[in-house]
């Protein structure tokens, strides 16, 4: 017996000549209704185009059809499922190919869909081929995706329309059509395969990680459609983007063996996405320690917030680096400054205090603070709105009493500011084209040794570097160029 006879012989029911007490009127399953012990149906041994086949009567609204036997679902396994019928007398009724998904446990899979499409017959005596192909994943031709929860499934016809059509039916085939959809030869693995829907919202966590598991050294496809990934997840396997994932804000997206800007960029299909979660992956794997942008240019539409692209920390202390870019800001609204006008009061008995300042929650922390007495340079560090006071990163020189603060937040390509703590980061071989719109850096509120070697920070419209606290406690900066935006100017 040939390898295909086997699977044939693996996938499908008996033949309606072995004995109608395997077919079902109800799903398949133990304590269904046998055809055996029905007045509806019967078999023919002569007929003239099937030979031995079931002749079948339809006497309720869905008659059902269906094997007592359990056809396997393999992973990455499509079967299409086909018979062919006739109507010999009354009514004309739809047929479809049905099933009924089946888990090892025995229950029901029931939110797959379990029902081909449907073929109404012309004629008397006309032969009508039914057929439907049901697969794990969304695909061209697939008719009853059933993604990667079924392990077996009971398959059969269904009959619908009006009653009392006699019609004779040859014995179902079930064969396995994987390699039409299977990219084993080039040894590419289709996420699709895996149950995985491409449409933007239906969660698809489970289909990567079932398909990461099989990979087995190959690589995972993801084609052309946009795949929503609900939580964070790792991937070992290498990947070959030809759509796009979309993920929560907060959710990393871990690639251990092709951690590379260039794969984020196919992976989002838009480079300042692609940056902020390339970013989130690097602080949140031990795999690796650097991102390299691979010399390319990032096109940046607004301030890129660093601390929210990782918001379950506050703080960051192993060594972590981003290298070899550049960084483009476009000219939009987003870079405008935020600036508030709010009356508080200061007293030199508590020389980092602001208090009863009147609109507090406007305040932003790393705010530049102006007024009568404030000095160069003094920066909100927090801001408590329950108390209405704000605390400020050095003392005021001569601001005692009440009077009105300007705060100011400048907008900067790479916010660090959110991080309560950021120690041993590093930026080698960026540079940063402010474009006179934006700023370059600020800084986290605390941390040491913050490094920036061989970066260009060009034109920033107010700021290149800034610490608004003690994050640059030990920093140091090395064969970097600050070309201010006005060239006559000493910088």
């Amino acid at each position: 017996m040939g390898l295909g006879m086997i699977e044939a012989a693996r996938f499908t029911p008996p033949t309606f000549a072995e004995g109608l007490k395997n077919w079902s009127s109800g799903d398949g399953v133990a304590g269904d209704h046998r055809y055996d012990l029905s007045s509806d149906a019967s078999l023919v041994t002569g007929d003239s185009d099937f030979g031995v086949c079931l002749e079948l009567r339809k006497s309720i609204e869905v008659q059902k059809l269906r094997s007592f036997t359990q056809t396997p679902i393999l992973k990455e396994t499509y079967l299409r499922i086909r018979c062919r019928v006739k109507v010999v007398s009354g009514h004309l009724p739809g047929v479809r190919i049905a099933g009924w998904a089946g888990a090892a446990s025995g229950a029901h899979i029931a939110q797959v869909t379990q029902i081909g499409p449907s073929v109404v017959p012309t004629d008397y005596s006309q032969l009508l081929n039914v057929s439907a192909i049901i697969g794990p994943g969304l695909r061209d031709g697939v008719d009853m995706v059933w993604g990667t929860d079924p392990d077996y499934g009971h398959f059969g016809l269904d009959l619908t329309g009006q009653n009392g059509g006699i019609i004779r039916i040859g014995s179902l085939q079930v064969e396995d059509i994987s390699a039409l959809f299977m990219l084993h030869s080039t040894n590419i693995l289709d996420i699709l395969d895996y149950g995985a829907i491409g449409d933007g919202e239906t969660p698809n966590y489970d289909a990567f990680t079932a398909a990461d598991d099989a990979a087995a050294g190959r690589r995972l496809l993801v084609p052309e459609r946009q795949f929503y990934i609900e939580k964070g997840l790792t991937l070992r396997s290498k990947l070959l983007f030809r759509g796009t994932v979309k993920l929560p804000v907060s959710a990393p997206f871990v690639l251990q063996n092709n951690f590379d800007f260039t794969t984020y960029i196919d992976a989002f299909g838009e480079e300042e996405l692609a940056f902020k979660k390339a970013f989130q992956a690097l602080l949140n794997s031990g795999d690796h320690d650097a991102l390299d942008l691979g010399g390319r240019t990032i096109g940046v539409n607004a301030p890129i917030d660093l601390q929210e692209a990782v918001s379950t920390r506050q703080g960051y202390a192993v060594r972590r680096v981003i290298r070899n870019g550049e960084l483009y800001a476009r000219r939009n609204t987003a870079w405008e400054n935020d600036i508030v006008i709010s009356r508080g009061t200061y007293s030199p008995s508590d020389p980092k205090k602001l208090r009863n300042l009147n609109n507090s929650a406007n305040i932003q922390a790393g705010s530049l603070v102006e007024g009568n007495g404030v000095g160069r340079e003094i920066y909100v560090t927090s801001v408590d709105i329950n108390t209405s006071e704000a605390t400020l990163s050095e003392a005021l020189y001569d601001a005692e009493g009440t009077q009105d603060f300007t705060f100011t937040r400048f907008k900067y390509m790479l916010d660090f500011s959110g991080f309560d703590q950021l120690q041993k980061f590093m930026l080698q071989n960026v540079n940063l084209k402010c474009n006179s719109i934006a700023n370059g850096i600020m800084l986290a509120r605390a941390g040491d040794t913050f490094h920036i070697a061989d970066c260009v920070i060009t034109k920033p419209r107010y700021r290149g570097l800034t610490s608004t606290g003690w994050g640059c406690q030990g920093m140091l900066i090395d064969r970097c160029h600050f070309i201010t935006a006005v060239s006559l100017l000493a910088a």
